[in-house]
């Protein structure tokens, strides 16, 4: 997989994730072990994360969204919007989510 997602890709991706309510909230705590272990099992069972950074985070959503994607092996960060993050992480054996082409490959 290459290191970044193009904009069709992260295209697709929003739009798998619609309605999708976030399964992790970061507080004033900020990423904590706990946080990162549960975004982990989070990717156990699904390849797009999202997660809520509230109001009294420590630090705006850009800076938790990198931290996160940072710390764990190829999650990708898809988009920030409001509170909101979303993560990509392809299932190492059987990826659910089909990537559009990029556009490097189509002729």
């Amino acid at each position: 997989m290459s290191d970044r997602l193009t904009s069709r890709q992260r295209a697709h991706l929003r739009s798998e994730a619609h309605g999708q309510d976030p399964l992790v909230h970061i507080g004033k705590e900020g990423v904590t072990d706990p946080v990162m272990q549960a975004v982990e099992e989070a990717f156990n069972t699904r390849e797009l994360v999202t997660i809520r950074v509230l109001d009294n985070a420590p630090r705006p959503v850009r800076e938790v969204a990198e931290a996160v994607a940072d710390a764990l092996e190829d999650v990708q960060v898809v988009r920030t919007i409001g509170g909101t993050a979303l993560f990509y992480r392809p299932h190492p054996d059987d990826p659910e989510i089909d990537l559009p082409a990029s556009g490097a490959e189509e002729a």
